[in-house]
C-alpha cells in the first residue's frame, strides 16, 4: 500500500466497499454494546460477504472499484472500438492473428500471460513492433486467482508486469483478471502498480464455443463506438476442421467494423 494511503482511499471510493466497511464496524459495535445481538451482527456480515463475492464473480461489475467495460466517452465519440485478445501469446495462433490485423490496418490489445511472454519472447516483441499493445493478464493465469489474498495477487501481477516490461520494453498499463474474476483485494494492488482494470463490453466465449458463426454474432450485435470486444488467441476453441475460432471470426469482425465505420484502436490509444 502506498505510504500516503491512496490505495485505501481508492479501495473505499466504491460505495459498496464503503458500505462494507460500515457493516463490519457496525456489527462489531453492536456486539460490544449489546452482546445478545451477535446473531444479527454475524448475519449482517455474512450477507455483506455474499454481496462482495457476487460482485467478484461478475466480471463487468464496478462494485469493487473502477473497471473499464467501455472506452472513454471521447474515444467512443470518435468511433473507436477496442479488440482485446487474451491468453497468449500462442506460437501457432498469434502470428496468424497479427497477419489478419495487418491486412485490415487494425490495432489490438493483447492481454498476455507473463509466463507465455517469457516462453515466446520473439512473438511478444513482434506484437509490440507491429503497433499493438501488450497488457497484463497475470503471470500464470491461475484458475484460483480470485481466491488469492493481497500478497498472492500482487506476486502474480507484479511478476507479469516485470517480465513483459523487460522483454518488450513497454510496461503494461492495464490489467485483466483471469476469467475476469476478482475480489476486493485487487483494486489496491492495481493502484500500487499503477494499472487500470479492464474487462469488456461483450465477449464471444470463443474458448468454449466451437461455432464461429455463434461467436461472431455475439461480438457483432449492436456494435457501437466505445465497445470493448474480447477474443482469445490462447486457449482458443476449434471449429470442426480444427482451425482456431478466432481465425475464422476475426476477418469477418474486422470487415463488419469497417462497414459500420468503426476504428479498432488499443486501450492506450483510447486514453488520448
Amino acid at each position: 500500500m502506498n505510504r500516503n494511503g491512496t490505495g485505501y482511499r481508492r479501495l473505499l471510493s466504491s460505495p459498496v466497499l464503503s458500505a462494507s466497511a460500515a457493516v463490519h464496524l457496525g456489527a462489531a459495535a453492536a456486539v460490544l454494546i449489546h452482546p445478545r445481538d451477535w446473531p444479527w451482527a454475524i448475519g449482517a456480515v455474512a450477507a455483506n460477504h455474499g454481496v462482495l463475492a457476487a460482485a467478484g464473480l461478475w466480471p463487468r461489475s464496478r462494485l469493487l472499484g473502477p473497471n473499464w467495460i467501455r472506452l472513454p466517452a471521447a474515444s467512443g465519440a470518435r468511433g473507436e472500438v477496442a479488440l482485446t485478445i487474451d491468453d497468449g501469446p500462442d506460437p501457432v495462433v498469434t502470428p496468424q492473428v497479427l497477419e489478419q490485423l495487418a491486412k485490415h490496418a487494425a490495432q489490438a490489445t493483447f492481454f498476455c500471460v507473463g509466463e507465455r511472454v517469457e516462453r515466446y519472447p520473439d512473438i511478444a516483441r513482434e506484437i509490440v513492433h507491429r503497433g499493438h499493445a501488450i497488457e497484463n493478464h497475470s503471470q500464470r493465469h491461475r484458475h484460483d486467482f480470485s481466491l488469492l489474498g493481497p500478497r498472492g495477487m500482487r506476486d502474480e501481477i507484479a511478476r507479469a508486469q516485470d517480465g513483459i516490461s523487460r522483454i518488450t520494453g513497454s510496461a503494461p498499463r492495464f490489467f485483466r483478471a483471469p476469467a475476469g474474476l476478482r475480489n476486493p483485494f485487487l483494486e489496491p494492488v492495481l493502484e500500487r502498480l499503477d494499472l487500470r482494470l479492464a474487462s469488456w463490453t461483450r465477449r464471444g466465449f470463443d474458448t468454449v464455443t466451437g461455432n464461429a458463426d455463434v461467436v461472431y454474432r455475439r461480438l457483432a450485435r449492436s456494435l457501437g463506438g466505445g465497445d470493448i470486444l474480447l477474443l482469445h488467441d490462447g486457449n482458443a476453441a476449434r471449429v470442426a476442421t480444427g482451425r482456431p475460432v478466432i481465425l475464422e471470426v476475426l476477418p469477418r469482425l474486422l470487415e463488419r467494423l469497417r462497414a459500420v465505420r468503426l476504428s479498432p484502436v488499443t486501450l492506450r490509444a483510447a486514453l488520448q
